[in-house]
């Protein structure tokens, strides 16, 4: 079970972002699909505020326009596996839609370094970013330093930004062993994800004062079938001898995936994850800023 709230307990008012979309590979993400199958999905971000402190956090930020911006084998391989991706809307202009600048935001946590979550940095020029700890290395060795790598060095502000390392993670909530009570007061939760990239993390947050949660998975998944356990994560070795598989472990992303599935047998707890194109076509417009995704009744 996760923590009953106490007394005055303070929560997150939670909204969801446009991010741009992309098209994902079906046989990347899901065992037993044919190879040729794209599913065309949306990579969403989050606007959190607290309750109490009305202070802005913002969950990822989503796809470039420029792709110009992403390191030279980030470019190749986004045109060679055809991820097509377009953005009508960054997450700065869907903030600026919603009546939020940039500029007030206080916090941005990047659940992982791939192109599709990182967006542009620059219009937050207050925030501090923060980042798992496994972020370190891979911004250290990027672009241009290894000009082979997928992650560039400047893909986030050197002087703002802070590295979770994992003895922050000191507390269980829930299903997940390792969690950091980010605010201090239980309205919100970094968990740590391992199994799709290093330093790969989520948000576990309180959505109401009575009891209600919302757990922001990133790329935890990127079909909601695999968290419901319908499915099974892709894995296999094609022709070329490329492993066709999301995550960096498969091992330790089913095991994360068994966690949040854990979640749904819960009361009033969602689950959202970034590329789910079914909750994004069954809530455009009231879930996005300056709506709300409602917290589920009791």
């Amino acid at each position: 079970m996760l923590p009953p709230p106490n007394a005055d307990q303070p929560f997150m008012y939670v909204s969801a972002l446009e991010g741009g979309h992309l098209r994902i590979p079906c046989d990347l993400v899901v065992d037993d699909n044919s190879q040729g199958e794209f599913v065309s999905c949306p990579s969403l971000a989050f606007a959190l505020r607290h309750s109490e402190t009305k202070s802005w956090v913002v969950f990822d930020l989503g796809i470039r326009r420029d792709l110009e911006g992403y390191t030279p084998l980030s470019q190749e391989r986004i045109k060679a596996v055809g991820f097509a991706p377009f953005v009508n809307q960054t997450v700065a202009e869907s903030l600026v839609k919603g009546g939020i600048s940039p500029d007030e935001v206080e916090t941005v946590i990047i659940s992982h370094l791939h192109w599709d979550h990182i967006g542009d940095h620059e219009p937050f020029t207050r925030a501090t970013f923060v980042v798992g700890e496994g972020c370190r290395e891979l911004l250290a060795s990027g672009y241009p330093m290894n000009p082979d790598s997928f992650f560039s060095s400047t893909a986030l502000p050197h002087e703002r930004t802070k590295f979770l390392p994992l003895s922050d993670f000191s507390l269980p909530i829930g299903p997940f062993p390792l969690a950091l009570d980010f605010f201090g007061d239980g309205s919100m939760y970094v968990i740590d994800a391992p199994g799709h990239v290093r330093g790969h993390i989520n948000i576990l947050a309180r959505t109401s004062s009575d009891g209600a949660w919302i757990l922001l998975g990133g790329d935890s998944a990127h079909d909601y079938r695999l968290i419901t356990g319908e499915k099974d994560v892709a894995h296999r070795i094609d022709s070329s001898g490329c492993v066709r598989c999301m995550h960096e472990d498969k091992d330790k992303a089913v095991e994360n995936i068994a966690r949040i599935r854990s979640l749904l047998e819960i009361p009033r707890v969602q689950v959202l994850i970034a590329h789910d194109s079914k909750w994004y076509e069954e809530n455009k417009g009231s879930a996005f800023l300056p709506g709300n995704i409602l917290p589920l009744a009791a």
